[in-house]
């Protein structure tokens, strides 16, 4: 196997092809409207995580003005990309950044800050959630509410052995080709609760001939959100709502 890099590193298939793993994840459907449901109408949202800009663009085009802010330069080139092909009046209600959600501080408050698609997840579950929530908290007003979609536990602890050989995601792409992706490795370990997958991403022409394959590392922490929010001046304002079936939104509010 080739040198497993990590998730959305540059060069990785992972960035290249997540609008089209996003556009074929049935977990994901109305994660958008639940998002454009927690600021005002018009309002502004600063969104931790923007990857592609996938979300960013659905709320732009409710009328949601947002701050987009990612670690990745693979990923911010691909939102980039995606906001150069809006309408022009959709394009200008986003702002993109790259930026460390850990340590983030624009001087400034939104109406919402929001952290999708378990973004939160890829990073260790103890000192930098606590400083993800602190950085929501910063840039909440009184009463602002920051929602985090994050993994099940129950559903990480209880995905079944890998199978090497058959794939776990397969979509067609526009030249006929095909993306396939392969599990090649899976562990869960706790405490705390880890799960470490190596994902294979694998592209196929029209004849089904491999053409490119990336092996990239994926891990995905889990932990009660609560009291690490709680810690940052964050309570929550509901009880955690199933998305998809593997994972949760939680919404917390500034008091």
């Amino acid at each position: 196997m080739a040198k497993v890099r990590s998730y959305y590193a540059e060069g990785g298939l992972s960035a290249a092809f997540y609008d089209v793993v996003t556009a074929g994840d049935p977990t994901l459907a109305g994660d958008i409207d639940l998002y454009a449901a927690l600021a005002p109408p018009g309002g502004e949202v600063l969104e931790l995580g923007a990857g592609s800009g996938r979300v960013a663009q659905g709320l732009a085009e409710r009328g949601l003005t947002v701050t987009g802010i990612d670690l990745s330069a693979a990923m911010l080139a691909r939102a980039e990309v995606r906001r150069a092909g809006l309408p022009p009046e959709v394009a200008a209600r986003i702002a993109l950044k790259r930026g460390d959600m850990t340590a983030l501080d624009l001087k400034r408050t939104f109406d919402a800050v929001l952290c999708p698609f378990f973004t939160l997840a890829h990073v260790p579950a103890g000192a930098a959630w606590k400083n993800t929530f602190a950085t929501a908290a910063r840039h909440l007003p009184s009463g602002g509410l920051a929602a985090f979609h994050l993994p099940k536990l129950e559903v990480m602890r209880g995905l079944p052995p890998v199978d090497p050989a058959r794939p776990v995601f397969d979509q067609p792409l526009p030249d006929g080709g095909r993306l396939r992706l392969f599990v090649k490795e899976r562990a869960f370990r706790e405490p705390p609760g880890r799960l470490e997958q190596v994902v294979e991403y694998v592209v196929f022409d029209p004849a089904g001939r491999p053409l490119q394959r990336s092996p990239e590392r994926l891990t995905y922490w889990m932990a009660d959100p609560e009291p690490l929010a709680a810690a940052a001046g964050l309570l929550r304002d509901r009880p955690p709502q199933d998305l998809g079936g593997a994972g949760d939104v939680w919404v917390f509010r500034k008091p």
